[in-house]
């Protein structure tokens, strides 16, 4: 158990289910506190009342930048300051990129991107004031790469880890780290919770295809165990830039970059003959 001089608070959206609710049971558990915020609180009722004092909970919807602002303001207010923020609110939507509605491809990049960009906009203040924190952002195995079903997914999480890099380059020279996390397969709700586009009758025999390679069921992990990697994460006094969670996801990375690499190598007499410096026009 911690002692209250080195308690440290959170920020954890997404907090009601899933790995938001691991991450929220591990840091209170430890003697943290936490701000635990999410659309709907009530599942977090029972655990406020178990955790008096160190658990504030506090409804928002990410998507709502002015929400946002105020919501990370009285958090701040109420426990004095703002040491691990995680933007792990999230939202899949599967189905063929050309299947997508305008509405559907708009939402999946409202919560997984613009809710952490909000967020990440808004806590900033606070840690450069106090010259120390750490922003985890909740990524993706398809953050790694693109796949047939999860392009919508993956484009948001592309987006997330894009700016997630330019973020954590700005924020270091005030003292605050940041980490993109990108786990594999845990038991959450996020495949039962997910929505999915109207098919469309040309992509049958690929849906078939990929039904036949889910057939034979998934082997996930509980979502303790990367609420135990997030620890171990914030803990570190030299956290890295990218962490993989699970050995799926590790095997996977190396694989899809030792295919670009192999890729460039193929291709770099096209990449080098495309350069060529020359003055400027009218120099």
């Amino acid at each position: 158990m911690r002692t209250a001089d080195t308690a440290r608070t959170w920020f954890i959206t997404g907090a009601s289910r899933g790995l938001g609710r691991a991450f929220t049971e591990a840091a209170l558990e430890r003697g943290d506190q936490v701000v635990a915020v999410a659309r709907n609180v009530e599942p977090l009722r029972e655990l406020e009342a178990a955790h008096p004092g160190d658990l504030l909970v506090l409804p928002l919807d990410v998507t709502d930048r002015a929400a946002v602002l105020a919501t990370v303001a009285a958090a701040h207010e109420h426990f004095g300051r703002l040491d691990i923020v995680v933007n792990n609110a999230g939202a899949m939507s599967a189905g063929m990129v050309e299947e997508f509605t305008e509405e559907q491809a708009r939402a999946q990049m409202e919560v997984n991107f613009f809710g952490a960009l909000w967020v990440g906009q808004a806590v900033m203040p606070y840690l450069r004031a106090q010259r120390a924190g750490h922003i985890v952002q909740i990524s993706s195995i398809a953050g790694l790469g693109g796949f047939p079903t999860t392009g919508l997914y993956s484009a948001s999480k592309f987006a997330l880890e894009g700016m997630s890099e330019a973020l954590a380059m700005e924020a270091a020279q005030f003292g605050v780290k940041l980490t993109i996390v990108q786990p594999g397969g845990y038991w959450t709700d996020l495949y039962t919770s997910m929505t999915a586009t109207t098919p469309l009758p040309p992509y049958a025999p690929l849906r078939a295809e990929l039904e036949k390679q889910w057939a034979e069921g998934s082997i996930d992990s509980e979502p303790r165990l990367a609420a135990q990697a997030v620890l171990a994460l914030v803990d570190s006094d030299e956290p890295p830039l990218r962490l993989l969670l699970g050995s799926m996801v590790y095997d996977l990375a190396f694989d899809i970059s030792r295919q670009r690499m192999d890729t460039w190598a193929g291709w770099e007499w096209v990449s080098r003959a495309a350069e060529h410096a020359v003055p400027a026009p009218g120099a």
